[in-house]
């Protein structure tokens, strides 16, 4: 089984290291190192999970259904079904959801 490195950064400065095997979600490895990622659905359908990733390569296990095209294309992630294919680092946080959900409201 192969593992690849995660580097998951926070816009505080704060980074973690974790250990991914490439049939395991990144959420999951989070969740099985005690890290507090937010998340909802774990389908893919609602962006409460949403990283970005900024080095290597994911790959979503389904259609991630809360990203649009262009936002895949700026690197935003669905972390609940997102498994890795080689080492990455990926930026998290709520001011990751924030960027990439764009509403009147804000």
């Amino acid at each position: 089984m192969t593992t690849h490195d995660i580097v998951l950064e926070w816009q505080d400065g704060q980074t973690e290291h974790i250990s991914v095997d490439e049939d395991e979600t990144v959420l999951e490895a989070t969740r099985a190192n005690d890290l507090g990622l937010p998340f909802g659905c774990l389908t893919g359908a609602c962006a409460t999970c949403a990283g970005r990733l900024t080095v290597g390569d994911l790959t979503h296990q389904r259609p991630p259904r809360a990203l649009k095209d262009y936002q895949q294309q700026q690197g935003y992630a669905l972390l609940c079904i997102a498994e890795p294919r080689s080492d990455c680092h990926i930026e998290v946080g709520a001011r990751i959801q924030a960027e990439m959900i764009v509403t009147p409201w804000k």
